[in-house]
């Protein structure tokens, strides 16, 4: 399995559980075990970057959930597409917290997750969203582009 399309199953799941709203223990249990996602070429690493960044994801949300409302102008988070909000907690996570991931790697991957799964205008949407949510965090960390 690709980083991608365990990508993907994260996102997948993280959109499974906005949906349901069952105890996320079990929903993880559950896809963990379905069949789809047993017979492609799941490794440990793969199922274990799954699991970090859907766990983390969820034990971070209201965090996650905050920093998404700042660059919603005049909206509010419950207004966004469940399919685009699940993208954007997975890629500000990754940011957050995934040393391993570029930033640009994240917004990349979440644009094309936005641009499979999502309507027509979600990419820009996401890509606009996460390149605010970059710039501003470089801005207060103090770094500066040479």
């Amino acid at each position: 399995m690709s980083r991608r399309t365990a990508r993907e199953a994260a996102f997948k799941l993280l959109f499974q559980m906005e949906i349901q709203k069952d105890d996320p223990k079990k929903q993880i249990e559950v896809f963990l075990e379905q069949d789809d996602f047993n017979n492609n070429d799941v490794d440990d690493s793969d199922r274990e970057f799954i699991l970090d960044v859907v766990k983390g994801t969820i034990s971070d949300l209201s965090e996650i959930d905050k920093s998404i409302e700042v660059y919603l102008k005049g909206w509010k988070i419950n207004r966004i597409s469940k399919v685009d909000l699940a993208i954007l907690r997975l890629a500000i996570y990754e940011i957050l917290n995934r040393d391993d991931i570029p930033a640009n790697v994240s917004v990349n991957e979440a644009v094309e997750i936005a641009k499979k799964y999502s309507g027509e205008e979600s990419g820009a949407f996401i890509n606009g969203i996460l390149g605010k949510f970059i710039r501003d965090r470089v801005v207060h960390s103090g770094e500066t582009h040479g």
